[in-house]
């Protein structure tokens, strides 16, 4: 018995990530979906030098970057989901909304956008809740 309350209490804890406009605890409602680098300017955004930046490049196409990725959050107090870019320093995460351009690193997502290869109509329509929307199509006949 005393054994099992000592494993307890060695179990990880919650992720401490917050709101970073209420301040709030968030609840993860998506996987870890994995950034990249595929330029040169990524990697100095990391701190990378600039002639360890070009050769890593010139050896790869893509470099993983470790301790970032995107993820979504629910946020209790503006009841909302929405997509942060996370980064861990050590046993710190540092959050902030993902951006557009960052939407294009990621391993693994989806555009928010939708498919850029479906035309407006079939978007539109296919969001449709009820079957009896055949009232929108004019028919000839």
């Amino acid at each position: 018995m005393q054994s099992e309350k000592k494993r307890n209490r060695r179990r990880s804890k919650r992720r401490a990530i917050f709101c970073p406009y209420h301040g709030c605890y968030m609840d993860s409602v998506s996987q870890k979906f994995p950034l990249y680098a595929d330029k040169v300017e990524h990697l100095r955004e990391q701190g990378i030098n600039r002639i360890n930046a070009v050769l890593l490049m010139s050896s790869q196409t893509v470099v993983p970057l470790d301790g970032q990725w995107m993820e979504a959050f629910w946020c209790a107090e503006c009841q909302c989901v929405h997509w942060f870019h996370v980064s861990k320093l050590g046993g710190t995460y540092h959050v902030k909304l993902a951006s557009r351009e960052l939407w294009q690193r990621a391993t693994g997502v989806i555009n928010p956008e939708g498919n850029t290869s479906v035309g407006e109509f079939t978007r539109r329509h296919s969001r449709m809740a009820r079957y009896n929307q055949v009232n929108q199509f004019n028919f000839c006949g």
